[in-house]
């Protein structure tokens, strides 16, 4: 049964929960006065002893002095049987707070250890530990817990081939094992699902499952399969024969997102007609949207962006008139959205962004009173914002919560029209072209979280009432034309802040007293151009969680105090260049990126002096050029030769360094871009230069280099860019080299 649109919840949602009534049954059966046995109060205890961290404390409750086992924290017994039943240790944080929130906090809350103490857990049901962090293979004697329904291993961690014993858990009704942190996880067939025959939710996203051509097989002959997610699995496309059994009789939810499926397996996703959920974003579609989805009128959940198809939007798609989330962003959709948008009556979440569209019929959305969040990013509007603000007034205004408005071509001043929109939580208008003042509307707007006004054209002052926005945790507001002294009352009372960029307004003066402590922690620092001097910024070194900080040309003219690199080492981008910052850099401190980062280090054009400090191994850009470091390289490339290298540019020039390169370049394997031009080194080029293999760029110019190229430099195949400045004679046999590696020289 479809429900009614005015329902927040849709159907597709009752659908993935469905395979969980189950539980219900369970957690009915317990009472408070189950008593676990001793044998597997000692397991756990087994289980608790070997794990090697347990940063969260969710394990505090656990101990031989504890008491009833039943009791503690995240197991769950049977009240007849007094065996332990349900084991919930997940982590509480997922991924995306790491890069939400300072401190890491999913990383910081994963556990790590051996499992094989869960063994001894015979008449386990539930079992979750998704979100830690136990590395290695999935153990296989997991696939002796016969008893499980639910099993939950998720972004733990794990690698390699995933155990075929697995299939004996005949039992099963849930199984997530998507992997999004590393996609370390393989398989190279699915024959041990085939056994699986009770299994409803069934999560393999982040698998290669590249060599596993039967996965369409397998998965088509699961009985009861309700929910399919092989999200970025490297799919192989379905085979043109299986398609002519297609059973999937019970499917509800089907992800095949972040894929490479063409317009071919079509023909199998139309039979699917009772499909709530469909998830086709990040492929390889083109054409036409296809016609064969305006027969799959139960869809609540429709996504197909970030595909190539290049049609208008057809009308019928209006039609499907159940739907609550539809994503079309990111393709190359043509022409108008139409007025029957308004048709769309249930709509929860409406997204158009990114598209080659030029128009909307705005008048037609003020009646989708479901709406909460709608993203029209990138449609040519070309209207003024006033206009655009009364165009989604009515029943629309009292619901909406998120708005994207980015890159539409909008102009005039931001009115107060903006207040009616009293749930806002999330307005984005960067890149338009706005203007005048920032309203005073806003201030009314109690539940504001994330507000991006960046890359327009604001004048007037950066708002006092700012600080009252308690709810507030991002403000992207660079790049306009604010001027003005802000102080510490513009921060007063927003506790939740994390990320502030409100570079490129140069007529901003952030003056608070030297004793000041910001009521927040922030993640992101972004100030430059800012006047933040002469004195080095004092505040920050309450910011213990920063990621990423900027406050170049901000008119520090100091030195950097000791205090400063104790501050955070997890930040990925640091950018103190342009300023007049003096002194020495003794050390630079290890750092911890996120997973996929490398750090980038900026502290160029400034007056820094003495030796070059020692480089952690896993900065990736370096600049610390315009300066006057002096004396050797050798303090910088060859300390910690041991350790693995992320660097990958390096920028020395316009120094006074001296002496010659030294002959430890092959520990920094993965340096494409280097600069050295503009010092005082001598002697000959080293011949672990060849050892750059990526190596791109390379500017040598105008320093004291003399003797014979090694040969080696002949390992550079992807030198594009050199600059050697004047040839001297003793190296005229370069030019054979540049010739045969057809590089783009400069020799001046």
């Amino acid at each position: 049964m479809i429900m009614d649109g005015s329902k927040k919840v849709g159907t597709y949602v009752f659908l993935e929960l469905f395979y969980l009534c189950f539980l219900v049954i369970s957690i009915c059966n317990v009472i408070s006065d189950a008593a676990c046995l001793e044998s597997e109060t000692q397991a756990l205890l087994r289980f608790k002893q070997d794990l090697t961290t347990d940063s969260s404390d969710r394990l505090a409750s656990w101990s031989s002095s504890g008491g009833n086992c039943c009791d503690w924290t995240g197991l769950v017994c049977d009240n007849v049987t007094d065996r332990v039943i349900e084991l919930r240790l997940r982590n509480l944080h997922n991924p995306d707070d790491d890069t939400a929130v300072p401190g890491k906090p999913f990383e910081r809350s994963r556990s790590s250890g051996r499992l094989v103490s869960l063994l001894d857990l015979k008449q386990l049901q539930y079992l979750d530990l998704s979100g830690n962090n136990f590395g290695g293979q999935i153990p296989g004697f997991l696939g002796s817990l016969h008893n499980l329904r639910y099993l939950n291993l998720s972004n733990s961690g794990f690698e390699g081939s995933i155990p075929p014993q697995l299939g004996n858990l005949t039992n099963l009704q849930y199984l997530d094992l998507h992997d999004i942190l590393s996609s370390s996880l393989y398989k190279e067939n699915l024959q041990w699902l085939a056994n699986l025959t009770k299994l409803k939710f069934l999560d393999l996203s982040g698998i290669t499952l590249s060599k596993a051509s039967d996965w369409f097989e397998v998965t088509n002959a699961l009985p009861s399969l309700i929910v399919l997610r092989l999200s970025n699995c490297d799919l192989d496309p379905v085979p043109v024969q299986a398609l002519k059994n297609v059973n999937f009789s019970s499917l509800g939810t089907l992800d095949l997102s972040y894929n490479t499926f063409s317009n071919s397996v079509f023909s199998w996703i139309f039979t699917l007609t009772s499909l709530v959920s469909l998830d086709l974003g990040y492929n390889s579609f083109r054409g036409h949207l296809p016609g064969g989805l305006r027969n799959m009128t139960s869809l609540t959940y429709l996504s197909l962006s970030n595909n190539q198809f290049n049609s208008s939007i057809p009308d019928w798609l209006y039609g499907l008139n159940h739907l609550q989330y539809l994503n079309l962003n990111s393709n190359n959709l043509q022409g108008k959205i139409s007025k029957d948008v308004g048709n769309l009556t249930s709509i929860i979440s409406l997204s158009f962004a990114d598209n080659n569209l030029r128009g909307a019929a705005l008048e037609s959305l003020r009646n989708l009173c479901s709406l909460i969040t709608l993203d029209l990013s990138g449609i040519r509007l070309s209207q003024d914002i006033s206009d655009v603000l009364e165009s989604l007034s009515g029943c629309l205004s009292d619901r909406l919560e998120s708005l994207f408005l980015v890159n539409c071509q909008l102009s005039g001043h931001l009115s107060n029209q903006l207040g009616q929109f009293k749930n806002l939580h999330d307005l984005y208008l960067t890149k338009n072209s706005i203007s005048g003042p920032i309203p005073d509307s806003l201030r009314t707007l109690a539940s504001l979280r994330q507000v991006d006004l960046s890359k327009n054209r604001f004048n007037g002052s950066f708002p006092e009432w700012l600080g009252q926005l308690r709810e507030l945790e991002v403000l992207w507001i660079g790049e306009n034309m604010l001027e003005g002294v802000v102080s510490e009352v513009h921060f007063s009372n927003i506790t939740r802040l994390k990320l502030l960029q409100a570079s490129g307004n140069p007529g901003l003066s952030l003056k608070v007293s030297p004793d000041w402590v910001p009521p927040f922690q922030l993640g992101a620092i972004a100030l430059s151009t800012w006047n933040l001097g002469p004195r080095f910024p004092g505040w920050l070194r309450f910011q213990k969680d920063f990621m990423f900080l900027d406050i170049s040309a901000a008119g520090i003219i100091d030195t950097i105090p000791d205090w400063f690199w104790n501050l955070s080492s997890q930040f990925f981008y640091m950018n103190l260049s342009h300023n007049q910052i003096r002194g020495k850099v003794a050390e630079i401190i290890n750092t911890y990126p996120p997973a996929g980062y490398a750090s980038s280090i900026d502290l160029s054009s400034n007056f820094l002096q003495g030796s070059l400090p020692c480089l952690p191994s896993n900065v990736g850009t370096l600049d610390l050029s315009n300066n006057s470091f002096s004396g050797s390289m050798s303090p910088l490339l060859c300390c910690k030769m041991e350790e693995p290298k992320s660097l990958g540019t390096l920028h020395l020039n316009d120094n006074y360094l001296s002496g010659p390169i030294p002959d430890c370049l092959m520990s920094w394997p993965n340096i494409f871009s280097m600069n050295l031009k503009n010092n005082n080194l001598s002697g000959s080029l080293p011949s672990s230069m060849g050892s750059l293999s990526f190596l791109q760029s390379l500017h040598l110019r105008k320093n004291n280099l003399s003797g014979v190229l090694p040969p080696s430099l002949q390992n550079c195949s992807l030198l594009l860019a050199l600059d050697l400045g004047v040839l001297p004679p003793s190296l005229q046999d370069w030019r054979e080299v540049v010739e045969n590696h057809d590089c783009r020289s400069s020799f001046k």
